[in-house]
């Protein structure tokens, strides 16, 4: 054995602590400037370190949908976020002709295709809108996409078109390729994917009834050396009448990775819980019923809605859901503590919408208490109830209420107290599809589900069914900067995202557009 004198060890030791300081660093460096995923983040708050150039042109824009099911004038399909990498790949999941998917990388740049990359993902059986094919960036630089069967697609080089792929399954590849043919037509994954800090993927899956495999819906977690486990959803929740994962709900992660928050329920617009899981052992920890604010009947939870749970700073989680029964369509978005034992303000919009972090710096004429406040959209679908189609997106504060400023939420006519707005922005596009002489002041609704925040310049990239994108200055409470993407179409909502050079992406009528100064 070499022997090493105290002055050999000494510089050696400081080497060691600066390089795995350093390597510390450069993992969250790098971390917090990729797009990993759905909101951005395993917490989903959508915030960006990026900050976004001037949207003054479309850089370019390929399509997300090679063959778009239109419903009359409108297009009710969910499309996944794109992933961006730190050196600036963005990874476009495209719903292919045939109804497949695939994943295009691309240069952030030019859009410039580097490769396309093959899934066999079957989207789970589905009424109303159609779910989404959420991957995720997985580590440093790899990427993690679903298959069929309940299986995953890891690919350790994102940015190289000469990876190879490799596929695992919760439930073990050597059963996986023992029963191919029963995996596949009876498991599917149906929410997109998240990835914790060690590299661990988070997904829920449903199983068809009766299905041969002994699998039963739930929440499953696969490790970086591919060993997979999973919790039934009626574990999850405590209550075995709870069957399903809600679709397209990410799973979202407590900010020390300790807790899964996820949504289980038992069948389309149904009640359900959200639930805490234990990410070590992937065993029950905690468990809430969702109820509607204003007269605590069971909250409704669509299929066809992608609001996920996000995880804000201080560890309190929200989740948009539905109310119960439907009235202005605009849903609660619901609050409550890291263990899901207290109940907190509700915010006064929640259908199909994941609440994005505002950090309260960033709104100078917010003098509240909050260190932070969260962006929602805040429409008022005219015709439905007392909506009156004034379409808005709001910053509101979690932590202090107001008497929601909507007619009608119940029959005692007793105003639900809700989180108060700090900022509204109303949409500038008159809405011509409805009745103007009974909707005189009905503007575009807000097609925005999960708002990419431009903390350094104060600002969200918004997304409206006018066919445009904004961007919304919080210090002087203005929209700016709007580029024409499409003619305008009713639409399933979609993310933005802040990307490599400050370019912000939007989809709008199937396609995905760069947008930034040319």
């Amino acid at each position: 054995m070499l022997e090493l004198s105290k002055k050999t060890f000494a510089p050696m030791v400081c080497a060691g602590l600066f390089m795995a300081i350093s390597s510390q660093s450069f993992s969250q460096i790098w971390r917090s400037q990729e797009w990993t995923g759905y909101g951005g983040n395993s917490q989903h708050t959508a915030m960006s370190s990026i900050a976004s150039s001037p949207m003054s042109k479309v850089l370019w824009s390929v399509p997300v949908d090679q063959n778009p099911q239109y419903s009359g004038s409108e297009l009710l399909i969910h499309y996944a976020p794109p992933m961006i990498t730190y050196s600036g790949t963005v990874l476009v999941m495209v719903r292919t002709a045939a109804g497949g998917f695939q994943v295009e990388a691309r240069r952030v740049l030019t859009g410039g295709l580097i490769y396309t990359q093959p899934t066999d993902y079957v989207l789970p059986p589905y009424g109303g809108w159609t779910p989404t094919c959420g991957g995720s960036l997985y580590q440093l630089n790899s990427t993690v996409v679903p298959g069929i069967g309940g299986t995953i697609y890891m690919r350790p080089q994102a940015d190289s078109a000469s990876s190879q792929v490799q596929q695992w399954a919760f439930y073990g590849m050597d059963k996986y390729n023992a029963s191919k043919s029963a995996y596949n037509s009876d498991v599917y994954i149906c929410t997109p994917l998240t990835v914790d800090n060690a590299g661990n993927v988070y997904f829920g899956f449903r199983v068809n009834s009766g299905s041969t495999t002994g699998l039963t819906s739930g929440i499953a977690k696969v490790t970086p050396s591919g060993v997979g486990s999973y919790i039934s959803s009626g574990d999850a929740a405590n209550d075995q009448s709870i069957t399903v994962p809600a679709i397209n709900c990410a799973p979202a992660l407590s900010n020390d990775q300790s807790t899964l928050y996820i949504t289980v329920h038992s069948g389309d617009w149904t009640g359900g819980y959200l639930v805490g899981i234990d990410t070590a052992t992937m065993q029950y920890k905690y468990a809430t019923r969702l109820l509607d604010p204003k007269n605590g009947s069971q909250a409704l939870i669509p299929d066809s809605s992608t609001a996920t749970p996000m995880v804000g700073p201080d560890g309190d989680v929200f989740y948009g859901v539905y109310e119960n029964p439907g009235f202005n369509s605009r849903g609660w978005m619901l609050h409550y503590d890291g263990t899901l034992a207290t109940t907190k303000i509700p915010g006064g919009f929640g259908w199909d919408d994941t609440a994005s972090v505002v950090p309260s710096q960033c709104v100078p004429s917010y003098t509240g208490k909050s260190s932070y406040l969260i962006l929602t959209k805040y429409n008022s679908y005219a015709g439905y109830g007392y909506g009156d189609g004034v379409n808005k997106v709001a910053i509101l504060d979690p932590n202090n209420s107001a008497p929601l400023s909507l007619n009608g939420l119940n029959t005692q006519n007793q105003p639900v107290m809700a989180m108060a707005p700090v900022l509204t922005v109303t949409g500038i596009t008159p809405d011509n599809t409805v009745n103007r002489t009974v909707f005189p002041h009905a503007v575009h609704e807000w097609c925005i589900n999960s708002a990419a925040v431009d903390v350094k310049q104060k600002c969200a990239i918004l997304n409206s069914e006018d066919g445009r994108s904004y961007k919304w200055n919080f210090v002087t409470n203005t929209l700016q900067q709007t580029n024409v993407l499409s003619g305008g179409l009713g639409e399933a909502y979609t993310s933005t995202e802040i990307g490599k050079y400050g370019i912000s992406f939007a989809i709008n009528n199937a396609r995905l557009f760069a947008l930034g100064r040319p």
